[in-house]
């Protein structure tokens, strides 16, 4: 369940697992050759810059969290969760992640036989949530947690959500960002994101740190940092020793999903769907 408690981290396996993983951390296996690939006339550049990164602290995740959303606001890491149909202990929630024992404090639950719940985002002490295909997102008293509204949106699906402060900016599974007016909830704009090879599809769970869009990529071990003026890919992490170590504790964990950063703090916390850690990694952003 969701309010599980879980068992406190033994202090020397967290040391070992750290410097293994600090050991790792950057060496994936997802790497694209430093090309320019033509296509149709089109020049895309060279491959993005491969980002270096550590591994500074494991935290416990909840392993019934199939996380689709993951950000801070005000100190509190806040979580979103979607319901497989196939997975009857996952729920669609939207809650504070206690960093201690992992446990959500659930704020926002959806109906399962309904919404699967996708990504989340803060703007203006409201908190706005997407749904996978229903074409439905709702809003939120920040403080309060009630319902204020509900909105449609243009793209088929939603998956991740962030904002640049003026816009909401959420992805759907395809190679476009669509920014959306957080008053209106209308569209205001769109960005096509692409790398050396192409247009880069599978853009999912969204985090906007110090002037970029960081995407994770689905599927893939991948987090892309994307250049919000152009659309271009500029760099790239891979994340496949946190995977692999993820996949060792808890053979039930899945892909990689989850990126959130703290400008108070200057902390980047990724996880994913199932896990059993969030990870405090540290690179030059």
């Amino acid at each position: 369940m969701i309010n599980q408690t879980l068992k406190t981290i033994n202090t020397n396996i967290l040391a070992a697992t750290l410097l293994t993983l600090s050991t790792l951390a950057g060496c994936g296996d997802d790497r694209e050759k430093a090309t320019t690939v033509v296509s149709n006339d089109t020049i895309y550049g060279p491959a993005p810059a491969e980002i270096n990164y550590g591994v500074a602290k494991a935290y416990p995740h909840d392993t019934n969290a199939f996380t689709e959303g993951l950000l801070v606001h005000e100190g509190k890491l806040y979580e979103s969760t979607g319901s497989p149909s196939d997975l009857p202990q996952t729920r669609s929630l939207v809650g504070v992640v206690d960093l201690n024992t992992g446990e959500i404090d659930t704020k926002v639950e959806l109906d399962r036989d309904k919404y699967f719940g996708e990504g989340i985002v803060i703007l203006n002490d409201k908190l706005y949530q997407l749904t996978y295909q229903a074409k439905k997102g709702f809003v939120y008293d920040l403080n309060t947690f009630e319902k204020l509204d509900e909105f449609t949106f243009p793209s088929k699906e939603g998956w991740g959500m962030t904002t640049d402060s003026t816009h909401l900016i959420m992805s759907d599974g395809t190679s476009q960002l669509t920014y959306l007016d957080p008053e209106t909830l209308k569209k205001a704009k769109a960005l096509g994101v692409y790398d050396n090879n192409g247009p880069l599809k599978n853009l999912n769970e969204l985090e906007y740190i110090n002037g970029y869009i960081y995407a994770n990529v689905y599927t893939t071990n991948t987090i892309v940092k994307i250049d919000p003026k152009s659309g271009q890919v500029v760099g790239k992490l891979y994340l496949t020793s946190l995977a692999q170590d993820a996949k060792t504790k808890n053979p039930a964990s899945l892909e990689l999903n989850g990126i959130a950063y703290d400008p108070a703090t200057d902390k980047i916390y990724v996880t994913g769907k199932m896990w059993p850690n969030i990870y405090e990694i540290e690179f030059n952003h």
